[in-house]
């Protein structure tokens, strides 16, 4: 195997990459000068060297804690818990939420066997149990893990007695009715919200 298309094997291992983007990104590589195939390859490296999970929220950081556990004007009586800590990156770019964050590392999967021992459950019950959290923002993705995994949290938020909420499902903005499945628009019915002229 040439060095070409051992690069190429690696790069058509990234998600959503297949063979034919692989061969692009690879001829687009040794097209490039050398300076910008050395940055790319030492970014790579330092990704690796310098970031790790945050030791209280799980997102993705240099600094431990990261910037939004650390940062005092955060809303801390509020936690959102995602699936994965690229999910942070996603829901703080809508500059809409200022609250606090938990990344579970994954979904309640038994078909995948994957169990609430296998994710970060535990750690956020200790967060919990500080008192200062009064509400719990489930951010699972709708799928049938997603819906599992939050329905088990519910539960065990309830014994703790903090509020939990959902975020809302449904049709997205400027998505046409007859494109949707039947899922959405069932979820979009049952949370539907009332309007007012005022």
């Amino acid at each position: 195997m040439t060095v070409l298309d051992s690069l190429i094997k690696q790069l058509s291992r990234l998600p959503g990459v297949g063979r034919k983007s692989a061969v692009r990104m690879a001829y687009h590589i040794l097209r490039a000068d050398e300076g910008y195939a050395a940055a790319l390859a030492e970014s790579i490296v330092h990704l690796r060297q310098r970031i790790r999970p945050c030791s209280v929220c799980g997102n993705y950081t240099e600094a431990d804690p990261c910037d939004i556990c650390s940062d005092p004007s955060r809303d801390r009586s509020i936690i959102c818990v995602v699936e994965q800590a690229q999910d942070i990156a996603v829901l703080e770019s809508t500059r809409e939420y200022r609250g606090l964050y938990h990344a579970l590392t994954g979904v309640i999967s038994p078909i995948d066997g994957v169990g609430p021992d296998d994710l970060t459950i535990g750690r956020l019950l200790e967060r919990l149990r500080g008192g200062e959290v009064t509400e719990v923002i489930l951010a699972t993705n709708p799928t049938v893990e997603g819906d599992t995994t939050a329905l088990y949290l519910v539960r065990l938020l309830e014994r703790e007695g903090v509020k939990a909420s959902r975020l809302a499902l449904g049709l997205p903005v400027g998505g046409d009715l007859e494109y949707a499945d039947r899922l959405t628009i069932a979820r979009s019915l049952r949370g539907r919200t009332a309007l007012s002229s005022d």
